[in-house]
């Protein structure tokens, strides 16, 4: 089990999410978060590839973080001695840092205000959501030497997109990262080029054996490899805050960015027979490894499955299964009842929307045989995945029931990719809870304790942001 060692101060946790981005202030000897802020990027732009593309806009998310950051007490960020960032995963995005770096200082007498992105130096972030590769592009692509199979969305997969489909656009940057390895090095001021081995992962073509990635196959297929960042471990420092940045000390360290999933993971377990269940755009269901994994288990060719293990902290691996519709379901048929609403000339905001909703489906009469497969995003193992409904009569139609059906339809989707007999199998004994599409619905929790038929608990105070606090203090394994 990964246990963190006390130690004195406070330490700065920053989450780069998909919707949002959220800060915290973390009393590094207790654990207990002093103080937070989050705020929606609003970065979502059009893309060239209609439906099928997902990007965003870079400045407006750094520009998120900057607000946050600035609205903690001055004498509170002057005790920050770490500074930890994780992010959404998968996605990629390029810079240009040759001439001039991808980013400015905004001085204000004579005193580092902010780092501001420039536009014309990043490219849009392209996200784990977009669709772009095809399955019949992917078969174009070289088998990687990994157990982690490369699916759209994926760094990697994009980069080999956009060398066939977009060549200018790939030569006016030599940087690729992670949004969070971005922000880490324009938190630094620094040309250093690293990506962790939890994003790295992320992104394909990378062997968790060897913690390298698969360079000689990516050469021999015309990727560009000086464009890859150095591979270093998640909790290492990657560099040093360059000034003094929102009253946060000059020369504070900053961790290697990291992935959202692993530092909610650390945030959210309290023991070694712990599994987490975080829902909020996207859904993963995830137990820390309690045994040496194998050779053949880590190893290629990719097997086609719906539960992997991905690189935690310390050397261990998580065993995780991912899927791609969560909130986002919910949330897609929550705007279409707007939109049907509207459409008979009436308005109702989205929070009533959904609180209605909750209230609906925890009334007696929302009990129903009905069957929804909330799945409209697809998932990963599985791209030709469409949404259904089932077993529909005159009875059971009702708004309460119809949501009631959805949220279990998606713990039902989970429960298919990682059984319950899987988190038994693994000495699981608990299902521990987090994430903003869980703790604010209450159906969603019942659906997870009747499934799972497993003791649960509802995480406070855990997400992301926190855990990338938390790893920036000594670990150890016991």
């Amino acid at each position: 089990m990964l246990k963190v060692v006390d130690m004195d101060g406070y330490a700065l946790g920053i989450d780069i999410g998909t919707t949002s981005v959220k800060v915290c202030v973390l009393n590094l000897r207790d654990n207990v978060v002093v103080a937070e802020q989050s705020k929606d990027t609003q970065s979502n732009v059009p893309s060239d590839q209609g439906i099928d593309g997902n990007k965003q806009d870079v400045p407006k998310i750094l520009s998120a973080i900057n607000t946050c950051v600035a609205k903690f007490s001055k004498d509170l960020l002057q005790q920050v001695i770490r500074i930890g960032v994780c992010g959404q995963m998968h996605g990629v995005m390029f810079w240009q840092h040759k001439s001039s770096k991808a980013w400015e200082r905004i001085e204000k007498d004579g005193m580092l205000v902010r780092y501001d992105v420039k536009p014309d130096q990043v490219s849009n972030l392209y996200t784990w959501q977009d669709n772009r590769c095809t399955r019949e592009f992917l078969d174009t692509l070289p088998k990687p030497d990994s157990h982690l199979r490369v699916y759209s969305g994926f760094g990697i997969a994009t980069m080999f997109w956009m060398i066939k489909n977009r060549p200018d656009e790939m030569e006016k940057y030599n940087r690729a990262g992670t949004i969070q390895d971005f922000a880490v090095s324009m938190l630094c001021d620094s040309d250093t080029h690293y990506i962790s081995e939890q994003n790295a992962a992320s992104w394909g073509y990378f062997n968790c054996r060897t913690y390298k990635w698969n360079l000689e196959m990516l050469e021999e297929a015309g990727f560009p490899i000086e464009i890859l960042p150095e591979i270093k471990m998640s909790g290492q420092i990657a560099g040093y805050l360059a000034d003094t940045w929102h009253s946060i000390p000059q020369g504070t360290p900053i961790g290697i960015a990291m992935g959202d999933l692993q530092c909610s993971v650390l945030s959210t377990i309290e023991e070694g027979t712990d599994a987490t269940l975080n829902i909020s755009t996207s859904a993963q269901i995830a137990y820390v490894v309690n045994k040496k994994l194998q050779d053949d288990e880590l190893g290629g060719p990719p097997k086609e499955t719906s539960m992997t293990y991905l690189p935690y902290f310390n050397n261990t691996f998580l065993a995780v299964a991912a899927s791609l519709n969560g909130g986002n379901s919910l949330a897609t048929f929550v705007r279409v009842l707007q939109q049907w609403i509207l459409e008979f000339g009436f308005s109702i905001p989205q929070g009533k929307v959904w609180t209605k909703l909750i209230d609906l489906s925890k009334e007696e009469k929302a009990y129903s045989d009905l069957e929804v497969n909330p799945t409209c995003w697809g998932e990963r193992h599985n791209p030709e995945l469409t949404a259904s409904v089932s077993n529909i009569n005159v009875g059971n139609l009702g708004l309460g029931q119809v949501f009631k059906a959805m949220c279990e339809g998606l713990i039902k989707n989970l429960h298919s990719m990682m059984p319950k007999e899987v988190l038994e199998d693994a000495s699981v004994k608990r299902i521990v809870c987090s994430g903003s599409g869980i703790t604010r619905n209450e159906t969603l929790q019942n659906a997870v304790k009747d499934i799972y038929g497993l003791p649960f608990k509802l995480a406070k105070g855990s997400d992301a942001a926190k855990g990338a606090a938390m790893a920036m203090k000594p670990t150890e394994i016991q």
